[in-house]
């Protein structure tokens, strides 16, 4: 067979069915693509820390990206669309999951790529600024790492020596009553549906 009469190489596929129907391209996301109820139900089922949690349910990235925002709004005043980039932080795992940070060094930039290019979508469908500000994404980078020191120290069973070593020691107040939820999926999705509606309403209101 000569090579001209042979069938071309089909592209490998970079898109994925949502549940809402939906056809995210992967590689070229666009916010019209992007629905909410993908991301909860997605997040509610992404485990935290490769499920080696404590616990009868995995932690999910639903409760982390609740729990965050809860620890924004403690480091100090935040409006509702920075309380918004906070809940929607990890977003783009509902599709890419949610990796351990050896492995993201291991698989390189491209990760990190990729992940730019879901969050923007996303931040746009939703009203907000493709594109953290510095500070705000400081921000959110901190009460980041004092809910990982929560989650590594409570369910994930590092000492507290080593939490502090790799996510530092936070602030007692920032912490001070907050506890981890474990709970069913469909409870999750439900809650996290919830706060994005919230806020989202919230932002509206601001016009």
């Amino acid at each position: 067979m000569s090579a001209s009469s042979r069938s071309p190489k089909r592209a490998p596929r970079a898109w994925q069915r949502m549940l809402s129907g939906r056809r995210l391209d992967l590689l070229d996301p666009t916010p019209l693509d992007i629905e909410i109820e993908d991301i909860a139900h997605g997040l509610a089922f992404v485990a935290r820390w490769n499920g080696q949690t404590r616990g009868d349910w995995p932690y999910s990235v639903a409760e982390h990206s609740l729990l965050v925002d809860d620890i924004l709004c403690r480091l100090g005043p935040a409006t509702a669309p920075e309380r918004l980039a906070a809940l929607l932080h990890d977003a783009p795992e509902y599709v890419i999951g949610d990796m351990i940070s050896p492995v993201k060094a291991a698989v390189g930039p491209g990760y990190g790529k990729l992940d730019d290019r879901l969050q923007e979508a996303i931040h746009i469908r939703f009203g907000l600024p493709a594109r953290t500000s510095p500070p705000l994404k400081r921000r959110i980078k901190k009460a980041d790492r004092i809910s990982a020191w929560l989650e590594a120290v409570h369910i994930a069973g590092f000492e507290i020596h080593e939490a502090n070593r790799f996510f530092g020691s936070p602030d007692p107040a920032a912490i001070e009553g907050l506890s981890l939820t474990l709970r069913p999926p469909a409870e999750a999705r439900a809650a996290y549906l919830d706060r994005h509606a919230a806020l989202l309403a919230a932002c509206d209101a601001r016009g």
